[in-house]
């Protein structure tokens, strides 16, 4: 039987985590990864979310972006190598104390919007999110971008790592994500997600798949997704931490 994990990035919206769609959303995914006082959340969004994430069995990430909440850090940023491994290392460290508290153990980490985007390509701003999360800690697997340079970089580092698709965006045809200032970047239309959901999983090519929390509809579309996927035999299995740190998922 084929595995997959269904990821959904958290811990952004205050009125998500308020008015219960947050905690909604857990009972179609497997995987959460938690906004971690970039480009969203605070100590008291990570440990509400962790702690939801820990009643429901999921497996619990850091989420870390560009130091830029105006934009919610789905805007690329002019930063130094340094400065990148600074902030993704404090974000990190940040969550894992939270965590720590909340008894929970981090099995990931992605990064998030522009600066997931660029790291894409692999290069110097990939290599400083492995050495940011590094510093912190190496006993976790670093998600990206399913077939691009990223994973290379992050492996090369010495990561875990897991390939990741999207059920509820469009793509390029050179399989990078459509930018999300284009109409049609995001799919909102439940089955049209969970088919392409399915199709990624028949690829054999991830290990993970995202829903992102704030996609008009998210509610609707990860249940359809994890509908889908079971229907079709495909069992839903959140990601482990790595026996070793050199182990490879992707």
């Amino acid at each position: 039987m084929k595995s997959i994990d269904l990821n959904c990035d958290m811990g952004e919206v205050p009125e998500a985590i308020a008015d219960g769609t947050q905690e909604a959303l857990m009972a179609s995914i497997t995987s959460v990864n938690i906004a971690c006082g970039g480009h969203a959340g605070d100590e008291s969004s990570m440990e509400t979310t962790i702690l939801q994430a820990l009643r429901h069995g999921l497996a619990v990430g850091a989420h870390p972006g560009y130091p830029d909440r105006a934009n919610f850090g789905r805007v690329e940023l002019e930063m130094t190598p340094a400065d990148i491994l600074e902030f993704v290392y404090a974000q990190v460290d940040a969550f894992s104390r939270i965590a720590a508290k909340c008894g929970a153990a981090i099995t990931h980490v992605k990064p998030h919007g522009a600066l997931y985007n660029q790291a894409v390509k692999g290069g110097w701003i990939a290599e400083a999110i492995a050495r940011g999360v590094a510093r912190c800690r190496q006993d976790v697997v670093l998600v990206g971008l399913a077939g691009s340079p990223m994973l290379q970089v992050f492996r090369s580092a010495g990561f875990a790592v897991a390939a990741e698709a999207f059920a509820d965006r469009r793509y390029e045809p050179d399989g990078t994500l459509r930018s999300r200032k284009l109409e049609g970047a995001l799919i909102e239309d439940p089955e049209i997600a969970a088919a392409q959901a399915l199709d990624m999983v028949a690829q054999g090519k991830v290990q993970t798949i995202c829903i992102h929390g704030d996609t008009p509809g998210s509610v609707r579309i990860a249940a359809s997704v994890a509908a889908k996927l079971r229907a079709a035999g495909v069992e839903l299995r959140p990601l482990l931490r790595p026996a070793s740190p050199s182990q490879t998922l992707a």
